[in-house]
Order: structure tokens, then C-alpha cells, then sequence
């Protein structure tokens, strides 16, 4: 990946969360933040990952996040100088699902230690 594509990459990130800090403020989608965006080498599109704090509504702030991402894509268009505004795909970022996962494992191995050590 170039230079270019990375600096491009933290630019759109930065400014759609400042995009949902201060055009989008709708109490149903909680706290959401954007955690990664990918493009294309093109520039032409761009995956935009999300977290949502409420398990419970994530599938609902997505659906409601790609309703919204035409008037996201164009309030980005106004922050941005690129030649092409990269079509915006928005997904639900489930690496930190990943980590509590792994360490709810190490938090029984540990205990499972720690029994084993008491009845020695």
C-alpha cells in the first residue's frame, strides 16, 4: 500500500467521525465509532468499519449507517479534495468481540491454574 493510500485513508476516517460527531446525532445509533477504513488502490471505494457500543443494536445502526451513507459521502465530498469521492460500505468492526473472547480463555486458563496449584 502506498504512502498516498494510507494518508488518504486516516484522512476519510477522521472526517467521517467528525462527520458523526457533529452531522449525525441520532440517539438510536448510540455510541458508535469508526474504527478502520480500507480503499481501494483506485480510490474509487472505500470500507469504512464501524464499532457499536450496544451489541444489541448493531445490526440495526448498520442498516441505519447505509441508509445514511449517501448524505455522509456527500458532506465528505465537501471536507475532502479528491478528484473521486470513494463509495462509502459500511461494516461492523468484531475485533474487539475477538479480544474479550481470547481473554474470557486466558481468565479460565488462569483460574483453571489456579485451582489445580490449591489442590497441590
Amino acid at each position: 500500500m502506498s504512502i498516498r493510500t494510507e494518508k488518504i485513508q486516516k484522512l476519510i476516517k477522521e472526517e467521517i467521525s467528525l462527520i458523526f460527531l457533529h452531522k449525525i446525532q441520532d440517539p438510536e445509533l448510540g455510541l458508535t465509532t469508526i474504527t478502520k477504513v480500507k480503499i481501494t488502490p483506485d480510490l474509487r471505494s472505500a470500507k469504512v468499519y464501524i464499532s457499536v457500543l450496544d451489541r444489541n443494536k448493531r445490526e440495526e445502526s448498520l442498516n441505519k449507517i447505509n441508509d445514511l451513507s449517501t448524505l455522509i459521502r456527500t458532506e465528505l465530498a465537501h471536507r475532502v479534495r479528491l478528484r473521486h469521492v470513494p463509495e462509502l460500505t459500511f461494516f461492523i468492526d468484531d475485533s474487539l468481540d475477538y479480544v474479550e473472547k481470547m481473554e474470557n480463555i486466558f481468565r479460565k486458563i488462569h483460574e483453571n491454574d489456579k485451582q489445580e496449584d490449591e489442590r497441590n
